[in-house]
């Protein structure tokens, strides 16, 4: 396999780990003031992702630093094509992170509410950005034989596009309201069950349709095995969460969302940036790809390193796996 692949591969694989973690505490997020009626609850519910939230965005930070530095075209033609909408999710990850961590620094009502709001805002809009960045990266953009993008924002709000973006936001509120089942007690582990049925359903309606037109647009049998699968996964982590097997319900998601987004990378592959207005503008792995010296550098570092990361996140939630409850609640 050759090195451009190999990195084409890891960096799908860095999205897909982003979108399974970030993607429950995004739901999280959006749920808070839904789920949590009381503050007991809210604080309970913010108590469930507080170990661990920061950490589900180092994914995106390797993911954006890999490509960057693997694929620096890509990376160029993807920012500047994308740069209003990427630049609304670091915005968006930063009010989160604020509100995230200073919530707890006053008692007052008032402030808790901004927070809150922050919160949601900060969870509901990468949610629906990233959906509507990657169905764009999938049905292609306007680029010029330069590779430059030649578009207006307006461009990236096709039909398709927006189907995916509702289509992730969707998605990731069933996945945040399975982990909140699997993370909390009594009434409120029943609240976020019942809203994970409800939502999923929701979602899986919209999964369905977005996979289907995705595999339409630009699909292959890798991609359509992976969509397929992403779908039965989906149904089996919905029949999983009826019956109150919250943690089968949380892999069956978990696994959706990982098969989903491996159907989308498989679908693009070699491309990396479809053009819409001439097939020969497309940018591909091996035109966007750095040197080989490069690559064989970016291996080794990478060989290293992301093992290490990983077994460390696992440890993480190895040792914060216990259910919340909601009194007493152990953080702010």
């Amino acid at each position: 396999m050759e090195l451009t692949t190999v990195w084409f591969v890891a960096i799908a694989a860095l999205w897909t780990g982003y979108f399974v973690l970030e993607g429950f505490d995004f739901g999280v997020g959006m749920l808070l003031r839904v789920l949590g009626r009381t503050e007991p609850e809210r604080r309970a519910v913010i108590t469930t992702i507080g170990p661990v939230w920061d950490g589900n965005e180092v994914w995106l930070i390797v993911a954006g630093g890999a490509t960057f530095a693997a694929f620096p075209e890509w990376y160029a033609t993807l920012f500047s094509g994308l740069y209003l909408p990427l630049f609304a999710i670091l915005v968006s990850l930063i009010l989160r992170g604020v509100a995230l961590e200073y919530r707890g620094k006053r008692d007052e009502p008032g402030w808790k509410d901004r927070m809150d709001a922050m919160i949601a805002i900060g969870s509901v809009v990468p949610a629906f950005l990233w959906g509507l960045t990657f169905a764009n990266l999938l049905r292609g953009l306007p680029l010029d034989a330069s590779h430059e993008y030649v578009g207006t924002l307006g461009d990236l709000f096709s039909p398709f596009a927006v189907l995916g973006a509702v289509a992730f936001t969707m998605v990731f509120v069933a996945h945040g309201a399975i982990f909140l089942a699997l993370r909390t007690t009594d009434d409120l582990r029943d609240r976020a069950n019942l809203l994970a049925s409800r939502a999923g359903r929701a979602a899986a309606v919209l999964v369905v349709a977005f996979l289907a037109w995705a595999q339409a647009i630009r699909g292959d049998t890798a991609s359509v095995t992976a969509a397929v699968a992403a779908v039965a996964a989906f149904a089996g982590g919905l029949l999983a969460n009826r019956v109150r097997r919250e943690g089968w319900a949380f892999a069956g998601t978990a696994l959706a969302v990982a098969l989903a987004v491996t159907s989308l990378f498989a679908a693009m592959f070699p491309a990396v940036m479809p053009s819409t207005l001439d097939p020969g503008s497309t940018l591909t792995t091996v035109e966007a790809a750095s040197t080989p010296y490069t690559l064989k550098v970016l291996t080794i570092i990478g060989a290293i390193f992301l093992p290490l990361v990983m077994l460390y996140q696992g440890w993480t939630y190895w040792v914060f796996r216990k259910r919340v409850t909601v009194e007493p609640v152990a953080v702010a």
